[in-house]
């Protein structure tokens, strides 16, 4: 991992963490009381269950653009329970967009690419530590631990993680205001850099038998396969225009209420979402795929067929790739929004500003003529708007107007598109 601390940014962007994010990373060993586990009770803020509690907080109050989530899962726990019962756990946050790191294969990569890790008194909380990463303690059983070990002596002093308290603080005040502990990296290596030379001699000497003359050298860690986020639960999404043309938006995954924040709201919801309910309430439909592939059409037509489809739905997206997406407005408008030199924001945020713009009263010739600026917490993004020349389409040529808050009123009242309970839909307040 030392080694390797140079590509930090190449596995940073392998993870799918942009300009300005900050990836928080969940760590849990092999416990009855790890954070997978019962956690510690109350001196840790945890109880029963605490990662499975944490996941949803950490959706509800981590903006989608800003933070990235994953997860390191010991081996034991993929071999015990088995990946499929893992997989249905975290069913709910892999839907928000957490991503589960190969345990064997790319852990140190991700530990290498974290800003925070919250974890518990496994070793690889330990090595983040080593790593001089900031570290927040879910989990932290001192019984189970010999008390003069040195990890022993890292969880009586490491900061614990309060599940009382608004979790966003706490990642933010930690990697601002952190002080590497000197005892982690000591204790996991004297002499940091030559463990392959006194390794390669230890066990030759071991074996009596003469050393290789060449150099000790190690194998580099592969840049893991691009995993970039794949949120297909429904994301919350405040917006403020600005000038410029300028807009600042930010999405929330799948929160368990409706987040705090200025701006006006919107539903963006994903058209392989789990709950079909949710896309009769959306705002902005999207989904990704490749442009030319038969099974949806030319993105032009899948966008009208949703548009015709879903009528109180006011703007359809199809994310073309990484950097691209093609989208078709309420009144027949078909736009291509292709990101600039720097911006690497999920292409579908660039939809959502799109709409905020047209939903303002400002005009599409001005987004053509200047472009797009969307904000993302500190971080600015670029976007050329080009109109796009209209195929035909088959299905979803028929515009209708744009619904009236009367109109989704009256629809909601029938009992259509109903929400799921405790979700406050941002376009009928209810």
């Amino acid at each position: 991992m030392l080694a390797a601390r140079p590509y930090r940014d190449r596995f940073r962007r392998a993870l799918g963490v942009g300009r300005g994010q900050r990836l928080v990373l969940l760590n849990s060993t092999w416990s009855p009381r790890s954070l997978l586990g019962d956690g510690n009770g109350e001196e840790a803020g945890g109880g029963d269950d605490a990662l499975p509690a944490l996941l949803p907080r950490l959706a509800s109050e981590l903006p989608a653009d800003e933070y990235r989530v994953a997860a390191v899962l010991h081996p034991n726990i993929w071999h015990g329970h088995g990946p499929g019962q893992i997989r249905a756990w975290l069913d709910r946050a892999g839907r928000a967009g957490l991503a589960l790191i190969d345990p064997l294969e790319d852990w140190r990569q991700a530990l290498l690419a974290a800003d925070v890790v919250i974890g518990d008194h496994g070793s690889v909380t330990y090595y983040a530590a080593a790593l001089g990463t900031p570290v927040l303690l879910g989990a932290a059983p001192l019984d189970s631990l010999d008390p003069d070990a040195p990890i022993a002596d890292f969880i009586r002093t490491a900061p614990g993680l309060d599940a009382r308290a608004p979790l966003r603080g706490q990642v933010d005040a930690l990697i601002e205001n952190h002080i590497p502990q000197p005892g982690p990296m000591r204790f996991t290596s004297s002499v940091p850099g030559e463990a392959a030379v006194r390794l390669r001699r230890a066990f030759y000497g071991l074996m009596a038998a003469p050393e290789p003359p060449g150099p000790a050298l190690l194998l580099p860690l592969p840049l893991p396969d691009p995993e970039p986020a794949h949120r297909t639960a429904p994301l919350y999404v405040l917006t403020r225009v600005l000038a410029g043309p300028e807009v600042v938006v930010t999405r929330y995954a799948d929160p368990a209420r409706e987040p705090a924040g200025a701006g006006d709201a919107h539903l963006a919801v994903h058209e392989d979402t789990r709950d079909p309910g949710q896309l009769g309430l959306a705002d902005v439909v999207f989904r990704n795929g490749a442009p030319d592939d038969p099974r949806f059409g030319p993105p032009g037509r899948w966008a009208a067929e949703v548009l015709d489809r879903h009528p109180h739905c006011a703007l359809a997206a199809y994310v073309t790739g990484p950097s691209s997406c093609v989208v078709r407005t309420r009144d027949g408008a078909l736009l291509r929004l292709t990101a600039g030199a720097e911006a690497d924001a999920d292409p579908a945020v660039y939809a959502s500003a799109v709409h905020a713009w047209l939903a303002a009263g400002r005009t599409l010739a001005a987004l053509v003529e200047d472009g797009l600026t969307v904000r993302t917490g500190s971080t600015d993004h670029h976007v050329v708007v080009a109109a796009e020349a209209d195929g035909p389409t088959t299905g979803g040529t028929r515009q209708r107007p744009s619904p009236t808050p009367a109109d989704r009123s009256t629809a909601h009242a029938n009992g259509a598109d109903t929400p799921r309970a405790g979700r406050r839909s941002p376009r009928t307040g209810s």
